[in-house]
């Protein structure tokens, strides 16, 4: 049998004894609980473990706490990944609908903030205690905190008449299992317990990763070219953003956030998974305005310094900031907007409206909000989750599957542990039902 993550000392709970369920669940995650839940009413003996104290911990957090748990207009089109309709399947057999009528059962307020994001009334709390009671009310057995050592798997048949099944060495003991779900999220805020362990189990099992990278995470540059703009830090206003060649150019119409070491805000964090090292992004200060006619009028209107004018479309502060950067590259805009010539003003509204910016990196892991890159859907079922390992599912962030800001990746969440947790019961159920 094989192994992996073997370590010698035990944990104070291990006992000799082997327990057996139908399927484990690693990961006491948004996906590994919901698929739990749902596993366990319709029949199935499940365990799940999860290496952390507190359950859930990424949902208490998100959100401002109020954990922003769906989208109402989620699509495909609101993912990306090596492969971005392999989510089709689960995101139409498990939608937002579904999952505000679970809300609604458990008498759940919730409210729309914007675009479609729905968010708690109170307390992300709301949402752990809901998949808790819908663990309790399927039976689910939950081991926390407890670590798995090694995963090994036997008895396949080389014609598949026997699936085989799975062992496990864990801090409470030994475990087996006809199937086991990985739901142990990525990369992203490690100070809350995050791990690998997926990507080594996928490892393991000779499954192909993409390779991890923090995604919905701040854009940071140079610290000497970003200077003038530090002391912005914590101005924030609306734009537009846009990074990729024509072919792939993607944008975004969000708020931007200045902060010390870079830009922050949802329209950062959205480009961010889909900039590439070495590639600029630009911005649109003023999206709502054609600027070389606004300026063209202010010009004819006005005698007001050109950092005044441009103040009644960007703050006070970025405006200030803009004119005394253009001197220091030879642009005269500090003067009287009715002496600027046009081609001082058109290269003005040039820069306001195509703000091309080269980021030198992230924040990483410590502040992206997910991961994106994981388990390579070329090797999952996009109907179960099931991975061509038998009996090894996969679901969650662990996966090439990366939503965008907004509540799309917990709509995965949900949507990629119903159809695994349908998928375990068709495969196992009979076995479950003769016990």
């Amino acid at each position: 049998m094989t192994g992996n993550f073997r370590t010698r000392q035990r944990g104070p709970h291990y006992t000799a004894a082997m327990q057996s369920f139908d399927v484990v669940i690693l990961g006491a995650g948004a996906a590994g609980l919901f698929c739990a839940g749902v596993a366990g009413q319709l029949g199935l003996k499940v365990l799940v473990i999860d290496h952390s104290e507190k359950v859930a911990e990424k949902i208490r957090i998100s959100g401002g706490g109020r954990c922003n748990f769906t989208n109402r207009d989620t699509s495909a089109a609101n993912f990306l990944g090596d492969n971005p309709a392999f989510c089709r399947s689960a995101l139409a057999r498990y939608t937002p609908q579904d999952f505000i009528a679970l809300l609604q059962r458990h008498g759940v307020a919730w409210h729309e903030k914007h675009k479609g994001q729905l968010f708690c009334d109170h307390s992300a709390e709301d949402i752990i205690r809901l998949l808790l009671a819908e663990c309790e009310a399927g039976g689910v057995t939950r081991w926390q905190p407890c670590r798995v050592q090694s995963i090994g798997f036997s008895g396949a048949s080389p014609h598949g008449s026997s699936p085989g099944s799975y062992e496990l060495d864990s801090d409470h003991g030994r475990v087996q299992a006809a199937a086991v779900v990985v739901a142990t999220g990525g990369l992203s805020i490690p100070k809350i317990g995050a791990s690998d362990l997926g990507y080594r189990i996928a490892h393991q099992f000779e499954l192909p990763v993409v390779a991890p990278r923090p995604a919905l995470v701040p854009l940071t540059f140079d610290a000497a070219a970003w200077a003038p703009y530090a002391e912005l830090a914590g101005l924030a206003l609306p734009v537009k953003i846009e990074t990729g060649s024509k072919k792939n150019r993607i944008s975004f119409a969000e708020d931007l956030l200045f902060t010390h070491r870079g830009l922050s805000g949802p329209g950062v964090l959205q480009i961010s998974s889909y900039w590439q090292p070495g590639t600029p992004i630009s911005l649109n200060l003023a999206p709502l305005q054609a600027l070389p006619a606004w300026l063209a009028q202010a010009k004819a209107g006005s005698r007001r310094l050109i950092a005044n004018e441009l103040g009644a479309l960007v703050p006070a502060r970025l405006a200030d900031a803009w004119v005394a950067q253009g001197a220091a590259q030879g642009h005269n805009w500090q003067r009287p907007i009715n002496e600027a010539s046009d081609k001082a003003l058109g290269a003005l509204a040039e820069r306001v409206s195509h703000w091309a910016l080269t980021p030198t990196g992230t924040e990483g892991y410590r502040k992206a909000e997910v991961t994106a890159g994981g388990v390579d859907t070329r090797a999952l079922s996009s109907q179960t989750m099931e991975s061509r390992q038998p009996g090894l599912y996969f679901i969650g962030e662990v996966v090439d599957v990366t939503g965008w800001l907004g509540g799309y990746n917990f709509q995965w969440a949900w949507a990629s542990g119903f159809a695994c947790a349908q998928g375990l019961a068709a495969r196992l159920r009979p076995a479950a039902d003769s016990t």
